[in-house]
Order: C-alpha cells, then structure tokens, then sequence
C-alpha cells in the first residue's frame, strides 16, 4: 500500500564537502529507496548541508587586524562549496531515480545544524557519514557522527565508507 508525503516518515541525511559524506549518500539511496518508486517509498528524504559561517572557518588565530577584510571572501567561498555540495548531492539522488527528496543549506556548526533539522522536520532517522578518525583526530576536530548520536533525538546511522585496499 503506498503512503501519502504527510504520512511518510522524514530521513535526514547530512553532507558536506568529502567522499565520505557522499558515499554516506549513496549507500543511503541505494538500501533504503532503490527498489521504490517515488510514490512508494518508505521515506521522505531530506539533505541536509551546513555551511559553516565565515568567523568559524576563520578562528581566533588570525586576530581582529584585517579580519574584515577578508570575510566577503570567504563568504563567497562557502556560498560557492554549498552550491558545489547540492549540485552534487542533486546529482546522486536523480541518478538513482530519487527525483523528490529536498536539499537544504543551513548556516552554522554541523552537529547543531544537523540535530536542529531533525527537530524540525520531526525526522525518524539521521544519516551521516564517517570519516574514519582515530580518538586524538576525533578529539581535537570533534566528530559530528558521533555528536549527532548522542544529542539528535531519532536513529542515527553512521555509514562507514569501506577502506580500499592497497
């Protein structure tokens, strides 16, 4: 029996600029939408990408001196990355005949952005992609997998891009 879009259950999936969020896309869209046409999948699938603001990607070393300078810039970088990330992320999803999910850019900290949308759009489930860091890199970076899996209020699955082998 096909569901009607109000009564389907919201997947967010979270992306950013790497492999890893892609694959993290792909494999999502290849076991949980491949065997369904749009009317009949299980879910509605939102992407979801944060694009940092400009003061975070510039930090606190670089000092107020000339800071203001170069924040349209950098504004401008960022704008072009998220466009880069829908473009691609729009791609992978026609590709695979997910003509209707929604892509939406939100500024901020990924792991705040992420849990806010589940929030928002009441979502069963969150995807995100996993880089493979070990403890000292997931430390001093932060990981926004395993943020999301303590703070966002749904299932979080955190899809592991497979390692190559040499």
């Amino acid at each position: 029996m096909a569901t009607t879009t109000e009564e389907k259950s919201v997947m967010v999936v979270g992306i950013e600029d790497n492999q890893h969020s892609f694959y993290a896309l792909e494999w999502t869209l290849d076991h949980f939408f491949k065997n369904y046409s749009p009317s009949n999948s299980p879910f509605k699938l939102v992407v979801v990408h944060a694009k940092p603001t400009p003061s975070s990607v510039i930090g606190f070393a670089a000092g107020p001196a000339g800071t203001v300078d170069i924040l349209p810039a950098i504004e401008a970088d960022l704008k072009k990355i998220a466009a880069r990330v829908v473009e691609k992320a729009m791609e992978i999803c026609h590709a695979r005949n997910v003509n209707d999910a929604k892509v939406e850019v939100v500024e901020g900290d990924a792991r705040h952005v992420l849990c806010e949308a589940v929030e928002k759009l009441h979502a069963s489930i969150l995807v995100v992609g996993c880089h493979g860091y070990g403890v000292i890199k997931r430390t001093v970076l932060g990981s926004v997998s395993d943020y999301c899996a303590h703070h966002a209020h749904c299932s979080v699955m955190i899809v592991k891009k497979p390692k190559t082998k040499s």
